[in-house]
């Protein structure tokens, strides 16, 4: 296993002589079954697929892994079943440099799967069965409070229990931790309390629109929908626009970000490999703006390759 917090191999625990701060990501585990055709079923319809695939997956695992790669100090806390896609999912990550210590396995627990299907454009669409992600509780997380104490910036995503990403959050702020939560997947009538103090939130259009309660059609309906955010007690709202870029907004106006166009295979994991280098860049002492961009670089890469986590890209792939 990695020794505490240890480093991807491309880089230091030092960026430009300033300390790099420590990640912790409190999230889900899944394996992930892909499988491949040609377009997406429509309700009724059966259509043949070109292939199925086990990839290790879990929005909080592959934004750990992908925070690994890129060499950032990361550990994680999770939950597994004592089964082979456990262990497997947990092996995966301290290859990648993430201390998993805090990843749990669950005696008699099933670990949680994914089911993904991506049609010839590169769309996909997502079934998630929780398994031991259900087993990620306060209880459970309050027993590794000094970790969170020990860290300097949380992420959270939402395929673990919404009580708990809201205790993680509430500690995390009391300690004056910087908050990361990907709201996925999205959850409607979350009280404007689980918002309070949250550093950034990185919804998608669809998302937002679930957060929200309102149709999120033109770049109007996206700003109205981030101030709505704001309003709830989120600092930053990053609204993620697939090849239209970004739109980060904050109590002191807007900005949009364009990105790179290019031609996509699987976007599963665009959204993990953002907030991933988002949150890499921030803990080296970035700029929101700044950070945004490496995330967006990440995505890019990670867009052209099948898969969740064999997709992530190195840093040398991004800044090169």
């Amino acid at each position: 296993m990695k020794t505490k917090y240890m480093q991807g191999t491309v880089h230091s625990q030092k960026e430009g002589g300033k300390r790099v701060k420590k990640i912790l990501v409190i999230g889900s585990l899944n394996m992930d079954c892909m499988i491949e055709t040609h377009h997406m079923p429509k309700p009724g319809e059966t259509v043949l697929g070109n292939s199925v695939t086990l990839i290790p997956g879990g929005k909080g695992a592959n934004q750990a892994y992908a925070a690994g790669k890129l060499g950032g100090r990361i550990g994680m806390i999770g939950a597994v079943g004592d089964d082979a896609y456990g262990r497997r999912l947990k092996g995966n990550l301290e290859d990648a440099g993430v201390n998993t210590e805090c990843v749990e396995i669950i005696c008699g627990g099933t670990t949680g799967q994914a089911f993904i299907t991506v049609d010839e454009d590169g769309e996909n669409a997502i079934i998630v069965i929780q398994g031991t992600n259900r087993d990620v509780t306060r209880d459970r997380v309050q027993k590794f409070a000094e970790k969170i104490r020990d860290s300097d910036i949380i992420v959270m995503q939402m395929e673990i229990p919404a009580s708990t990403v809201e205790y993680v959050k509430d500690m995390a702020v009391e300690m004056g931790k910087t908050v990361i939560i990907d709201p996925a997947p999205a959850q409607r009538e979350l009280p404007d309390s689980f918002w309070k103090g949250v550093d950034y939130i990185k919804p998608n259009e669809s998302e937002l629109e679930i957060l929200t309660g309102r149709k999120i059609r033109t770049k109007q309906d996206i700003r109205d929908g981030a101030r709505m955010m704001l309003d709830k007690g989120v600092k930053g709202v990053i609204v993620t626009l697939g090849e239209d870029g970004c739109m980060l907004v904050t109590e002191n106006g807007e900005k949009s970000f364009e990105t790179t166009k290019v031609k996509a295979v699987d976007t599963t994991a665009a959204g993990d490999s953002f907030t991933a280098a988002f949150a890499v860049a921030l803990s080296e002492g970035k700029d929101c703006e700044e950070a945004i961009r490496f995330g967006q670089k990440a995505s890019a890469v990670a867009v052209t390759r099948k898969g969740a986590q064999t997709s992530m890209p190195s840093r040398s792939e991004i800044t090169n």
